[in-house]
């Protein structure tokens, strides 16, 4: 084995540029492998936003039932509302918005419901009536639906005072326990 004083200086300066070889390389990896990432980003993006659409459209038609059976009746519901900005960018979108003479509910619409969702919607919620203040007079509740959610994210979007939907066979049902009090923004 060789050891420190054993080294020349022309070995340390080969030594030195192979490691700045090997960085280079590792450096090129690294921006393949996030190019890649990018990528993969983008086709999961896709395959994402049909999977919602399809949670959106098999929701829409059901929540004039379902809020009327929680004694909220509905005179409209819209789809993919947006609020702009004064330059025409979009601050928030709201996936389905119910509506009728008192209430506003703003739906998030998931293939998968997560917590992360679920707090995502919170502060979506918590910013509702600046970005839409032709709604602030309503009493604004929220709701996120799904396709399918673990039964520990059900019960966390209940504990925030979010009504639940989720698809139980070929229909939405309300998964909220008896007795749930929406909380309003």
């Amino acid at each position: 084995m060789t050891t420190a004083t054993e080294i020349s200086w022309d070995d340390l300066k080969a030594m030195i540029l192979g490691l700045a070889e090997q960085s280079k390389e590792t450096d090129r990896r690294m921006q393949e492998t996030d190019r890649r990432i990018r990528a993969l980003e983008r086709q999961l993006g896709r395959l994402g936003n049909p999977l919602g659409q399809f949670v959106q459209d098999m929701v829409e038609p059901a929540v004039v039932r379902l809020f009327q059976e929680q004694g909220i009746p509905v005179h409209r519901v819209m789809p993919n509302v947006r609020a702009r900005d004064d330059t025409g960018q979009t601050v928030m979108e709201i996936d389905l918005l119910v509506i009728n003479g008192d209430h506003a509910i703003a739906v998030e619409c998931k293939s998968r419901l997560t917590t992360d969702d679920v707090d995502e919607h919170l502060e979506r919620l918590a910013c509702f009536k600046a970005a839409f203040p032709e709604f602030a007079d309503k009493l604004l509740h929220g709701a996120v639906a799904a396709m399918g959610a673990p039964d520990e994210v059900v019960r966390y979007a209940e504990k925030q005072g979010l009504y639940v939907l989720v698809q139980a066979d070929d229909d939405v049902v309300v998964c909220n326990q008896p007795g749930f009090t929406p909380r309003t923004w």
